[in-house]
């Protein structure tokens, strides 16, 4: 199953009847994300190398060097990390950035792309990084950088999680479709099993935190457009037809 619906696709879901739901539209401004400040001279335990890929090519010339810095279980064995992520284009260091990462696992693996989505990667200054355990029902952690003129902007953080064609993740809509727009938005997409049903096939489908970004000057603003954490969209269907939708 692809993680990430066409958009039209969706589109025509949404104008089926679907069931309401209590979460009434809402407009709120978000604060923007913020870069972890991380000091190139903190002592690095080891690195990663991070490939970056266009269109399932990975570049021979541009990469990432994931430097772990930090790292603490807490009394519940619970591990958080901290990383410096350094940006390399053309083999030479452009920026960087710093996340921690709660409830890490060991053995997690890295992933990097350029674009929005992959009809858009060439020649774009939008990268995304995923980072996670690479087995069914283990969260990912994933980060939209905005990297242009050496200078770089985390413009969203978002966690997703797959488990045998269940799970939840976002969905980036770029309506101009070229690769470095000014405007954008997206939304989460769950599909979970539905418990209340007899039907172990049957499942429900919502959309929840549909926002807005727009680029003002140089930096990226971001508008929520839809109540948090609550679904504006639901729909039940089987795991099949869900899957013939993609």
């Amino acid at each position: 199953m692809k993680l990430a619906p066409l958009f039209f696709v969706l589109l025509l879901i949404g104008c089926q009847k679907t069931r309401p739901t209590d979460a009434p539209p809402i407009a709120e401004i978000l604060e923007p994300q913020e870069i972890l400040t991380i000091a190139d001279d903190e002592k690095i335990i080891k690195t990663d190398t991070i490939g970056i890929y266009t269109d399932g090519t990975e570049s021979s010339t541009d990469y990432i060097l994931a430097h772990l810095v930090d790292q603490k279980a807490d009394q519940d064995s619970v591990v958080t990390v901290k990383y410096r992520l350094d940006f390399y284009q053309n083999k030479t260091k452009t920026a960087s950035s710093g996340i921690a990462i709660k409830g890490f696992e060991k053995g997690s693996e890295w992933m990097a792309s350029y674009g929005l989505t992959s009809d858009n990667a060439k020649n774009s200054p939008f990268l995304q990084i995923s980072v996670g355990y690479p087995a069914c029902g283990y969260s990912h952690e994933n980060y939209l950088y905005y990297l242009k003129n050496k200078d770089l902007q985390l413009v969203h953080q978002w966690s997703t999680m797959s488990d045998s064609g269940w799970g939840n993740w976002l969905e980036i809509i770029n309506p101009g479709k070229n690769s470095d727009p000014k405007s954008f938005y997206c939304k989460t997409v769950a599909f979970v099993p539905d418990d209340e049903n007899e039907n172990l096939d049957m499942g429900i489908l919502t959309y929840s935190d549909s926002i807005a970004f727009e680029l003002k000057g140089n930096q990226w603003k971001k508008n929520l457009l839809s109540a948090k954490d609550k679904a504006y969209f639901e729909k039940k269907m089987t795991f099949d037809q869900f899957n013939s939708q993609e």
